[in-house]
């Protein structure tokens, strides 16, 4: 970890870093040596106040399953995924550069990319939506021997990309206020008692030092994920209240892997107390996707 002159000046003043990950024959933070097909490079995850964090249970207790859960209707029968929406969009010419087609898409792309970290998350944007694009849930690794806990989910969606339409502190605010109008099932707490409810504001550029600090100063537990266009997660982040609310011990990693030809593939994934994390139901056969599992590189 760096030293506080350093920290400061890399940008990253105020956060902690999830627990580093050694592996034979591999240097962390680093490309992969070519003998090397893999290596988990830790990232900053945890936005909060210099000092040593406060510590907090990993697990929540008012959280509801996902099958009590009433989700608003969406607000299209037509569609519900990104295949489908394609689909919906070549039957009936919808301009693909408009407004309306890349603001869908990229919610319906924000939702896929995260199922794989354990999100299950559903398209609801609409009128009287307080400008929440999806709902859902994220089941997060627990310290109790019970099933991971199914932390309440609120989420935001800013496509844009462009100079004006970039994501900037105000933002932050429009999701505290979602906070409040959100449906029955995701109406948080910004008083400090573990609601087990998190927002999230999704973009396609990683956060800014302005969003960095609003996150930071914000009492309701938020985070903020950098999603591309076409789906590749890159940054996530969150605050210190959204580690009381259920992500203590939980951080964020770079996966890289070896390309034919090309340079090492990255891949942004969860880390739980410092060793790699997916959810089993995610899990394709790769041996660092289990929680527990050896690494292959390590020999």
């Amino acid at each position: 970890m760096h030293d506080s002159t350093e920290r400061k000046a890399a940008g990253y003043d105020g956060m902690r870093f999830a627990s580093g990950i050694r592996w034979k024959r591999c240097q962390p933070l680093q490309p992969p040596p070519p003998r090397c097909n893999l290596i988990i490079a830790p990232l900053p995850s945890f936005l909060g106040p210099e000092g040593p964090p406060q510590r907090y249970s990993a697990t929540t207790t008012t959280t509801p399953s996902s099958s009590t859960l009433r989700y608003p209707d969406p607000p299209s029968t037509e569609h519900n995924d990104l295949a489908s929406y394609a689909a919906y969009a070549a039957r009936t010419g919808l301009d693909t550069a408009s407004t309306v087609y890349t603001g869908t898409h990229y919610e319906y792309t924000v939702a896929a990319s995260l199922r794989r970290l354990g999100f299950d998350m559903r398209r609801v944007g609409g009128r009287s939506d307080c400008g929440i694009d999806l709902l859902g849930t994220w089941a997060v690794p627990s310290s109790s021997a019970s099933s991971s806990p199914l932390l309440r989910v609120l989420l935001q969606c800013k496509a844009s990309s462009g100079a004006r339409g970039g994501v900037a502190p105000r933002h932050i605010r429009e999701l505290e206020g979602a906070f409040v109008g959100a449906p029955a099932g995701w109406r948080g707490s910004g008083s400090g008692k573990g609601s087990g409810v998190l927002g999230l504001l999704a973009a396609q550029k990683p956060a800014t030092k302005g969003i960095r600090d609003a996150l930071g100063r914000s009492r309701w537990p938020m985070g903020y994920v950098s999603c591309s266009r076409d789906g590749r997660l890159e940054q996530m982040i969150w605050n210190r209240r959204a580690e009381e609310e259920g992500l203590e011990g939980l951080g964020v990693g770079v996966r890289y892997r070896d390309t034919e030809g090309g340079p090492p593939e990255q891949q942004l994934i969860l880390t739980w107390r410092g060793r790699p994390y997916v959810p089993d139901e995610q899990h394709d056969g790769d041996p660092v996707e289990r929680l527990g599992d050896t690494v292959a590189a390590a020999g």
